[in-house]
């Protein structure tokens, strides 16, 4: 099972990566202000994120990008491989 079960609602899951991203951005030696000068989004909403785990797509996205991990963000709604395999094998004996 994944990090995002079932057993965690969304507000879990959306505080969980607020303090992940706080943690990156530390880790990549930004301070608040840089990150928010650098993404393009306001101060207030970068702090809004980090502390209530509220943040628009669109800013996320912005603020991700500038930490190098937009392409984390982009495998998320990429289709299971095991339902990947198991449609190609429906598909074949379909056309046995």
């Amino acid at each position: 099972m994944n990090k995002y079960s079932i057993d965690k609602l969304p507000g879990d899951v959306r505080l969980e990566l607020a303090r992940k991203h706080k943690e990156l951005r530390k880790q990549k030696g930004l301070s608040q202000n840089e990150l928010a000068e650098r993404s393009g989004v306001s101060l207030g909403s970068l702090k809004r994120f980090e502390t209530k785990g509220q943040v628009s797509l669109e800013s996320l996205l912005k603020l991700v990008f500038v930490l190098g991990r937009l392409s984390d963000f982009e495998r998320v709604l990429e289709p299971d491989k095991d339902l990947k395999r198991i449609e190609k094998l429906f598909d074949s004996k379909k056309k046995s």
